[in-house]
């Protein structure tokens, strides 16, 4: 049988995972029962399994029987603070938490392709190390599991690493997308205090006014993006919290708002960096006032290598037919801390749609109380990469 067909064997036993995994959800990097979940689906594979100091991450590896490269393959596992609005049958059990973003399709279908490699180890060439992340919603995960060892998990450096991300509307379900360069971008929070002199609304003159400079600052920032940056290199930049004042009679002493920042090139983020602190500041000094300016950079730009792309291409091609390949033409302004991983090893990012619905256009998106995505598409991503893995070529040099 070809690995569709071992695939297909699975599917019962992964749509089973994937909703045992949606009714019990955990955010952050702690995850001890997705853990416990994960451990139990290993169990019996043979891998060398090992669990994270400061997360609750789980990595295994699993030995070819013939040389070859080391090959990254990462499922993320943690869910969201998101009330569950789907009406599902297997919606969240958890107040409050919900797997908004498919981590809970992730990391079934990660359990589904070790079990599918391990079934496979003579044909495979070289190490795959399953990387079962925790905190990839804004906690840095991958970071973290970087700094605990993952790329160096199997004795050796990984060669070459790849992660699938499955979305909820924006491509039709079963299709894989993918492209060379930036898939995703880099992000990062602009945190503004505007630090005035309070008064009575009736005498604005005799305060210092906090609330027009801020407003200024917001505008002016926006206008920034538009004049300042190349649309060929875009950045976006929206203000997604402003607070002050607690009544229209009085004038606060401070404003304070908050931005995130995107942008896909190094150039592009080194100078929103530096221009939009020294914007804020000089808007504030023109006020008479002082602006407390902080510029945090969180992740950076998802980058596609070349190879990466062409072996995610060219593998998808092969096994469910040109159809099944979307080329994408324009990057995803969400972030990933998978972009950590691509910084240190060559691969690729792609995403795969699972719409619950045959026309996909329209859909409520990834983050969404109302997300829902088909499982159908499970045996899917675990067999393009258990294939990604065993087609993948040694690396030059070796």
């Amino acid at each position: 049988m070809d690995l569709r067909e071992d695939g297909e064997l699975l599917r019962d036993d992964l749509i089973r995972l994937r909703r045992e995994l949606h009714q019990e959800p955990e955010i952050g990097l702690h995850l001890p029962a997705t853990q416990a979940r994960v451990l139990d689906a290993l169990d019996g594979l043979p891998l060398e399994v090992s669990t994270g100091k400061r997360l609750s991450s789980v990595t295994a590896v699993l030995r070819g029987d013939r040389p070859g490269p080391v090959v990254l393959l990462r499922g993320d596992m943690d869910a969201l603070p998101v009330t569950e609005l789907t009406g599902l049958p297997f919606a969240s059990r958890v107040d409050g938490v919900m797997h908004a973003c498919g981590h809970d399709l992730h990391t079934a279908g990660l359990v589904g392709t070790a079990r599918l490699l391990a079934a496979r180890r003579g044909e495979l060439a070289g190490d795959v190390v399953f990387m079962f992340q925790p905190g990839e919603e804004g906690y840095d995960g991958a970071g973290l599991m970087l700094d605990e060892g993952v790329l160096d998990a199997a004795g050796r450096p990984v060669d070459v690493a790849y992660a699938l991300h499955v979305l909820a509307t924006d491509f039709p379900r079963g299709v894989f997308a993918c492209r060379p360069g930036p898939i995703m971008s880099a992000a990062a929070g602009l945190f503004v205090r505007v630090v005035g002199a309070g008064g009575h609304g009736s005498a604005p003159h005799d305060a210092r006014d906090p609330i027009p400079a801020a407003c200024e600052m917001v505008t002016a920032l926006h206008a920034m993006v538009g004049r300042r940056f190349s649309p060929f290199d875009p950045v976006v930049l929206t203000v997604g919290a402003f607070h002050a004042g607690q009544l229209r009679t009085i004038i606060p002493d401070e404003a304070v708002f908050e931005a995130t920042v995107r942008t896909f090139s190094a150039e592009a983020a080194r100078t929103m960096a530096r221009e939009t602190v020294a914007l804020c500041e000089g808007i504030a000094a023109a006020h008479g006032l002082r602006a407390e300016v902080r510029f945090q950079e969180e992740y950076p730009a998802t980058v596609n290598h070349a190879a990466g792309h062409e072996h995610v291409a060219a593998t998808v091609r092969d096994v469910f037919g040109a159809e099944r390949f979307q080329p994408m033409a324009v990057p995803d302004t969400g972030s990933e801390d998978f972009s950590r991983v691509l910084q240190r090893v060559p691969g690729a990012y792609l995403f795969l749609g699972a719409a619950a619905a045959d026309d996909h256009v329209g859909l409520p998106n990834n983050h969404a109380p109302r997300a829902a995505f088909d499982d159908e598409v499970l045996v899917d991503g675990a067999v393009l990469l258990a294939e990604l893995a065993l087609r993948q070529p040694a690396p030059a040099g070796a």
